[in-house]
């Protein structure tokens, strides 16, 4: 759907009317961020009743520079996963009664969420997943370790798939919960990173019961459904900014320092080039994801977030010399839920944070293999496993 100049004026409107009604400086946060999902400004692409307006999704965007001008609460930065990735997927798959329950907590962040998907042995294959789900009447009894999951020492939600069948191909024997976090059974255990920062922790489930009433998608379906929030989470990467964070932090560098070495100065030059070339992709993504079709700049943003987030760290390290080795600490450090992404403007921090950009998320091999074989037509990789049921797979 395309915005109209109407359109256009009825969500400005309707912003307008909001901050009147409740001036961010003067109004509690959560309350703040049910008006603005009562007033469909939430996703303004999603239907009326679900935090939208039924509008075009170039629509939101406008929206959110309204209220950040206004210094109005974030529900998207401040519960990202939960913003980006649950709530598509809950609209996508969940039903009018889940859609209900699960949404206007999740916008308000009276709920954060986590998405459970790698574990140990499965890390890039995501489908070969080994946590196991058992019906029990009207609950299932799950037991298994997740890991690598950001945010779950915070989060009161889990994006959880699980193996229902083994006895089918490994894709076809998954269901996929919204996992209560606090539920008995659920322990969760943080993994400290070279930053000193522990955002990622291994999770591990031991006679979780999860009602029946918490399945998102039919039974067995999970792979479909958590394919729809893998996607999501892609185009979240893909739509990070690019003209700030590395550039920047390269550029301050050479300001500072000065650098007579015609290589550095060639790379920054190089990298203010690739910069550019990736922002341009990511709003030809925007584009057409506002039209309703996200198509393979998601994977190429993703790609790109990623190799220019270490090439402009490693270039500002480059830059600094000797004083990019002055680390200000390693002491570990929970994040907590005023700061629940690890951002920082110190590069020398940035620089480590930025070798995981390759993995999360799908891993930059992955997303290439999904270019070349998908939009490129290039030959499969040969798959022994495809039809192949999970049980009989070899486990390492």
């Amino acid at each position: 759907m395309s915005a109209t100049t109407t359109d256009h004026d009825q969500v400005l409107d309707a912003a307008e009317n909001l901050l009147r009604r409740f001036p961010p400086a003067s109004t509690d946060d959560e309350k703040f961020l049910v008006a603005q999902y009562e007033a469909g400004l939430a996703w303004v692409h999603f239907p009326i009743g679900r935090g939208g307006l039924g509008l075009s999704r170039s629509l939101q965007g406008e929206v959110d520079d309204r209220l950040a001008a206004a210094g109005a609460p974030s529900a998207e930065l401040n519960n990202s996963m939960g913003y980006h990735i649950a709530a598509p997927t809950i609209l996508a798959w969940g039903t009018d009664e889940q859609q209900q329950r699960y949404l206007p907590p999740l916008f308000r962040c009276a709920e954060f969420w986590c998405q459970l998907f790698s574990e140990p042995g499965s890390g890039s294959d995501a489908a070969s997943a080994s946590t196991r789900a058992v019906r029990d009447g009207d609950a299932w009894v799950v037991n298994g370790q997740k890991v690598w999951t950001s945010m779950a020492h915070l989060a009161d939600r889990g994006m959880l798939i699980a193996r229902t069948n083994p006895d089918v191909p490994k894709h076809k024997g998954l269901t996929y919960f919204a996992l209560d976090m606090h539920a008995e059974g659920v322990d969760i255990r943080p993994l400290r990173q070279m930053t000193g920062d522990a955002e990622f922790n291994e999770v591990y489930l031991t006679d979780v019961r999860i009602p029946d009433s918490d399945r998102l998608g039919p039974v067995g379906e999970g792979w479909q459904v958590a394919v729809s929030s893998l996607m999501n989470e892609r185009v979240a990467f893909g739509a990070e900014d690019m003209l700030r964070g590395p550039i920047n932090a390269a550029m301050g560098a050479f300001e500072r320092r000065r650098p007579t070495d015609p290589e550095l100065r060639s790379r920054l030059i190089d990298l203010w080039v690739q910069t550019h070339v990736a922002e341009l992709t990511n709003v030809r993504a925007a584009a057409n994801l506002a039209k309703g079709k996200a198509g393979p700049e998601a994977s190429v943003g993703k790609v790109n977030f990623a190799d220019i987030s270490q090439l402009g760290y490693d270039l500002a390290m480059d830059i600094l010399g000797t004083e990019g080795l002055l680390y200000d600490s390693y002491e570990m450090r929970e994040l907590d839920k005023k700061k629940v992404i690890s951002t920082t403007t110190d590069p020398k921090r940035a620089y480590l944070r930025a070798r995981g950009n390759s993995i999360e998320g799908g891993t930059s091999e992955i997303m290439r293999n999904i270019l070349g074989e998908r939009v490129l037509g290039l030959p499969p990789d040969m798959r022994a496993d495809k039809d192949v049921p999970w049980a009989k797979l070899p486990r390492n």
